[in-house]
């Protein structure tokens, strides 16, 4: 990667990847998303799920047990990261007050032996495993935007488009304006 090119930081804005991302509409949409699951999760394991759970073998029990908790801590650090990303777009927290919490609430990598590739795992009712699915998913995208935003560094983004200011060199080449 090439340094920035200082000569022209007069002439360029400074944009923050991790700072636009969590002020975006895209943001916004993840954030639904964790949250809604977030509260599918906690709905189906209070109800749903507690009347599955004693249908299902007692071999299956203690998967269902593992896996209903590794879901619950899952949720618990994505639904955390959101809510300080969101703090951060609204201004309720600087990005350096963000970095802090990061150390107190961590992301945990992603299991290395996929569940679902176990015989446990299919024991499991299906809703679980879809849970179990989703979350695994939104956990993923999160961590890549977590690299991403650890790794933010400013981007220089020119004020006037290139193409306007192109324009504007063949205007007065030729005579316009």
């Amino acid at each position: 990667m090439t340094e920035f090119d200082v000569t022209f930081r007069d002439d360029r804005e400074w944009v923050s990847f991790g700072e636009s991302y969590v002020s975006s509409e895209a943001f916004k949409t993840l954030f639904r998303e964790g949250m809604l699951l977030v509260e599918e999760t906690a709905a189906y394991l209070d109800g749903e799920g507690r009347a599955e759970s004693r249908l299902i073998s007692r071999d299956a029990t203690l998967a269902y047990a593992s896996e209903s908790m590794r879901l619950t801590t899952r949720l618990m650090q994505i639904a955390s990261w959101l809510l300080v990303q969101r703090a951060v777009s609204e201004g309720e927290l600087s990005v350096s007050q963000a970095q802090e919490e990061k150390t107190r609430v961590k992301l945990a990598e992603s299991e290395r032996a996929l569940p679902e590739a176990g015989e446990a795992f299919a024991t499991l009712p299906l809703r679980l495993q879809d849970l179990v699915r989703r979350s695994r998913r939104l956990h993923a995208r999160i961590l890549h935007l977590d690299a991403l935003i650890s790794e933010d560094r400013p981007v220089p983004v020119p004020r006037e488009s290139p193409v306007t200011a192109q324009f504007g060199r063949l205007r007065a080449a030729f005579g316009g304006e």
